[in-house]
């Protein structure tokens, strides 16, 4: 017996549901380690929204706008982890994660609006480009019977990170620099996780297949390829995608600046909710993952989404009681984050390895896209609702959209991903 092929040793919180080798719980925990610390940082803007705006002067109908800006990004980045198809998984993942550190760095030395967005808008580039090859490696490494686990227990991590952020945003207004440092102490983890990178093995099942090599014609086969086979299923999983994207982004952007400016939480108090409501939302992510892969992902998705809808409706009324506002924020972004990996993970257990990368790249760009026209909208709405909460509450309306796709979607729990799209 091998080194990587002996059992894993990691104490994990929740234990998979089947054993594996200690190869696939390196390459879990180079993956993971990474989407936790890019839990802190793609978290930061939306905590201190209130600091960042009275520093770089952002007009109020402009904080939702500001992050369809940073969203635009996502169409350089599906670009980007598309090529992930081409030339291989690692190799982006090596680049992907060098790329958010030194952006990440860059955002806290930014002294005007412009250069503000600018930097996060590069930081995204290779963030988002990040997460979507994290869960192409995790559903090409981790075995069937796991897959919703391993997926949930990715989120898990980014929950973490998130948690992290909050208790960092804690002391914002008393660390040197403010909401500057929090950028810092976000770029340095980075950079050791893309040293550590290093030891980053390739999939399997794309080193079986080769690389192709960033050639146009190979380029234009794979896009040829992907118009062709399983039109059907990809165009419904886009569009529940899409409309999820653009019901939930606003509801989670704006979530930590609602707190602060209609319920008046100070910073040290919204950390006080989020780092044990994180701690819970970390623990149901990953029993939800458990659940999908027991009972299905159709089911789970249909439940939770549907969850994380009503949960941020009622937060963001003005008739919620006071004492209800905590366990809605909990309940609604762990139904935020369990009900977007579950719609992630039908967009890789659809199709065939060889074009992987590429729909989970144009799964990511179609919801962060929608996202983006939601929160540009939500500036307007803003403006003839008077406040953020009504806007948003009109704009979880697309929900439904989301589950009627999922309804109609194969069920790829317990299915190897060769039995569900035959590459």
């Amino acid at each position: 017996m091998t080194e990587d092929s002996k059992p894993a040793r990691f104490l994990w919180l929740l234990r998979p549901p089947v054993q594996i080798d200690r190869r696939t719980e390196r390459i879990f925990l180079l993956v993971g380690v990474a989407a936790l610390f890019a839990g802190y940082d793609m978290n930061v803007y939306g905590l201190a929204i209130p600091q960042i705006q009275k520093s770089l002067h952002i007009a109020e109908n402009q904080v939702g706008l500001t992050a369809a800006y940073f969203r635009i990004a996502a169409i350089f980045a599906m670009l980007l982890a598309a090529s992930a198809d081409l030339v291989g998984r690692r190799r982006l993942l090596l680049v992907t994660i060098f790329g958010q550190a030194v952006f990440t760095l860059v955002t806290a030395f930014t002294t005007g609006y412009d250069a503000f967005v600018w930097a996060q808008f590069f930081t995204r580039i290779f963030g988002y480009a990040e997460e979507m090859l994290c869960f192409v490696v995790i559903a090409e490494e981790i075995t069937a019977r796991a897959r919703g686990w391993a997926n949930s227990t990715i989120v898990a991590f980014d929950f973490l990170g998130a948690g992290f952020a909050a208790l960092a945003f804690a002391a914002v207004n008393v660390m040197p620099y403010g909401w500057r440092a929090m950028y810092v102490i976000g770029a340095v983890p980075l950079f050791l996780v893309a040293f550590l990178r290093r030891r980053l093995p390739e999939t399997k099942r794309f080193a079986v297949q080769g690389e192709a090599g960033l050639k146009p014609v190979a380029i234009l086969d794979l896009l040829r390829d992907i118009a062709r086979q399983y039109p059907v299923r990809i165009l419904t999983v886009l569009t529940a995608a899409g409309a999820f994207g653009f019901s939930i982004s606003p509801a989670t952007v704006l979530a930590q600046k609602y707190l602060q400016d209609a319920w008046h939480y100070s910073p040290g108090q919204v950390t006080a909710l989020l780092i044990p409501g994180g701690l819970i939302g970390l623990g149901l992510a990953i029993v939800s993952g458990r659940l999908s892969d027991r009972f299905g992902r159709r089911p789970m998705a249909l439940a939770i989404v549907s969850l994380a809808a009503i949960c941020f409706f009622f937060f963001y009324s003005s008739a919620t009681p006071a004492w209800a506002i905590p366990p809605l924020w909990i309940v609604a972004f762990f139904g935020f984050f369990a009900g977007d990996t579950l719609v992630a993970g039908f967009a890789l257990e659809i199709v065939p390895t060889h074009y992987r990368a590429t729909i989970g790249g144009i799964r990511y760009l179609i919801e962060i896209g929608a996202g983006a026209l939601a929160l540009a909208l939500e500036g307007h709405l803003y403006d003839r609702l008077g406040g953020h909460g009504p806007a948003i509450q009109w704009l979880l309306a697309a929900i439904p959209i989301t589950l009627i796709g999922v309804l109609f979607l194969p069920e790829p729990a317990g299915k190897t991903l060769e039995e569900m799209s035959g590459g």
